[in-house]
């Protein structure tokens, strides 16, 4: 117990220190994290994901919960207004080019038509975790920054349930059922936005009562641990609810509802003061750091194969992206805007997860699957941090994006 102390103490200034090499250097704290989380699980063997049980999968799934929320509560309506639609055009674009590419490539590798599809569904989601943080320290315009927030949280929903879809049809053996699976997708961002909304709506009414109790600053977290909760027992998105609530909270303005107008006189009291927002800011570079170790050690190095596999798919979808960067970014982005868009294709807890059911199920190739996210996850946070230290440091690389992009350097007006 003292040795596990010191190293949590540790790990605390390391993580510090890290956000500070980001902030001067851009090389990624996130990757500096996974690398600790790698060298003491796989290489090492000092640890490993099985050590937490279930409390891991309960850790790793409150961490998102909060990023998503931190995230949110920098989005305007305004921002919203002008780039839902870029957001929807660059997430489903993204969506079907990974699918594509990846599903091509493992099957040239002789993987079957479903594992191919299961593992190129379970790559559609950009990590949250990483997307988020970077998107707060590098100094993209407004318009990019909430569509990059919005796709993370938009992607997962597809990747969750196209990837449970694509797996139930294998265990079932059914065919596959597009409209199906798109009807669900459909239904489970629709109904969690509207879940969101509302929760925050109530929330928003009751905070001026609730900041008068004692000990009263995890009450927000706590309620955003229950929306979350009860959307995905509904079963529907529970990120996309969290991020609805996020929105709304934070532009508590915008709304003129007749059941809160009594609460209204001063719209400030019905959104977050800057003391409980810098509490979410404490709690999520705490959960952070933590996340982003356990996803290190949960990354297998086992099987060859599976590495060049993940590795060629890696390179793929950063092509892939830049192309989609160049056609689908907000219309107010610079060069930098683009090529940061372009460099955001890191996978996340919802690909590490979803990858591994497939093995827990006995479906065929089920250890393949598994092993190739678990390598794609790492390359992609890996290659999409290198990517953004590139572009932050080296004049070469920029002027390639220059070329790539069209040397559009005007600041976003966005």
């Amino acid at each position: 117990m003292g040795e596990t102390l010191v190293f949590l103490g540790l790990l605390v200034f390391a993580a510090h220190f890290f956000s500070m090499i980001f902030s001067k250097k851009k090389v990624s704290d996130v990757l500096l994290l996974m690398i600790i989380g790698i060298i003491i699980g796989p290489l090492l063997n000092l640890v490993s994901p099985s050590s937490f049980g279930s409390v891991g999968e309960v850790f790793t799934t409150i961490t998102l919960v909060v990023i998503l929320f931190e995230g949110a509560l920098d989005i305007s309506i305004n921002d919203l207004q002008r780039s839902w639609k870029t957001t929807i055009r660059l997430t489903l674009i993204n969506a079907v080019c990974t699918v594509v590419l990846s599903s091509i490539l493992c099957l040239l590798f002789e993987l079957s038509m479903m594992s191919s599809l299961i593992i190129g569904c379970a790559l559609i989601g950009t990590a949250a975790a990483v997307v988020i943080p970077m998107s707060n320290y590098l100094k993209l315009g407004n318009a990019t920054k909430t569509a990059l927030v919005l796709e993370a949280a938009l992607s997962d929903v597809i990747c969750i349930v196209s990837t449970l879809g694509l797996i139930d049809a294998a265990k079932l053996g059914e065919g596959l059922n597009i409209f199906k699976i798109a009807g669900n997708i459909l239904a489970s961002f629709v109904i969690a936005t509207i879940i969101g909304v509302g929760s925050a709506l109530i929330w928003a009414s009751l905070l001026e009562k609730v900041r008068k109790l004692r000990n009263s600053m995890f009450l927000t977290p706590a309620y955003l641990f229950f929306i979350y909760g009860v959307t995905e027992l509904m079963g529907f998105s529970g990120a996309i609810a969290v991020l609805a609530f996020g929105i709304t909270i934070t532009n508590m303005e915008y709304f003129h509802f007749k059941f809160i107008t009594r609460f209204q006189q001063n719209k400030e009291h019905l959104m977050l003061n800057a003391h409980e927002e810098s509490f979410i800011s404490e709690i999520v570079f705490f959960l952070k750091t933590l996340f982003f170790v356990y996803i290190g050690l949960s990354i297998t190095f086992e099987n060859l194969t599976s590495l060049i596999i993940g590795l060629s798919i890696t390179f793929l979808l950063l092509v892939a992206r830049i192309c989609v960067a160049r056609n689908c970014s907000p219309k107010s982005a610079n060069t930098f805007d683009k090529s940061i868009i372009g460099s955001m294709i890191p996978k996340g807890l919802a690909t590490a997860v979803l990858a591994s059911i497939p093995a827990q199920m006995g479906l065929p190739n089920g250890e393949m699957i598994k092993t190739i996210a678990f390598a794609v996850v790492f390359f992609s946070i890996l290659i999409c941090s290198i990517c953004v230290f590139l572009i932050e440091n080296v004049s070469g690389v920029r002027s390639f994006f220059d070329l790539v992009f069209g040397n559009n350097n005007n600041k976003s007006k966005e």
